[in-house]
């Protein structure tokens, strides 16, 4: 297999922490879309990471769908086999993404030249990290859908928010501000699998 991702994207860091956690080798081709020879396009028509390359050359793309798809290879289910059981998990992983979507967001927007910048765009996707933080923080004190006894997507996605957090917004100081997640959090980041793949300093 092959994984085409930017180091710094928290969405290719959820698919390598899921290769690491099931003991997947990989090929990682590193690639930025954003830059004029890129050829992530190749692999992903929307020009985004992370997209995998499986042994029969089949082409997955997004995080979500390369997750499931690795489900079905080797490894411990990263995903409850019962739909119904994997709905609350589906729904952590996706108020994850949804705060790792506005946090890009706001740091895109605020590396546009000042002058072009909206902050009243900015506020909102702030907004939406503050409000996603808190219930993400409810659903693992409630353990809905994650912090269980057994690693999921969704704890996995959860991670690499809030390591995306750390790398561009370290200045919310998240950890202050919900205590309880951070103190779960310090644990799950501290495994093997987040250590490996933390995001250089950019």
């Amino acid at each position: 297999m092959k994984l085409v991702a930017s180091l710094t994207s928290p969405y290719a860091r959820k698919i390598r922490v899921a290769l690491a956690e099931k003991n997947l080798p990989f090929e990682l081709e590193v690639d930025i879309p954003w830059l004029a020879d890129t050829r992530v396009p190749s692999y992903n028509p929307l020009g985004k990471v992370p997209a995998l390359v499986a042994d029969d050359g089949e082409l997955w793309f997004d995080s979500p769908v390369i997750a499931e798809y690795l489900d079905t290879l080797a490894g411990p289910l990263l995903l409850p086999a019962d739909r119904a059981a994997a709905l609350p998990v589906r729904q952590a992983e996706a108020l994850a993404d949804g705060i790792t979507d506005a946090a890009v967001a706001a740091f895109l927007e605020g590396m546009r030249p000042a002058e072009r910048q909206d902050p009243a765009a900015i506020e909102r996707q702030l907004g939406k990290i503050s409000r996603g933080l808190t219930a993400l923080e409810a659903r693992v004190a409630q353990r809905k859908g994650c912090a269980g006894e057994a690693l999921s997507i969704a704890d996995i996605a959860i991670g690499c928010t809030l390591g995306y957090l750390d790398l561009r917004f370290a200045h919310l100081g998240w950890r202050a501000a919900h205590p309880q997640l951070a103190a779960w959090a310090a644990g799950l980041l501290a495994r093997p699998s987040f250590t490996t793949t933390a995001p250089p300093a950019a």
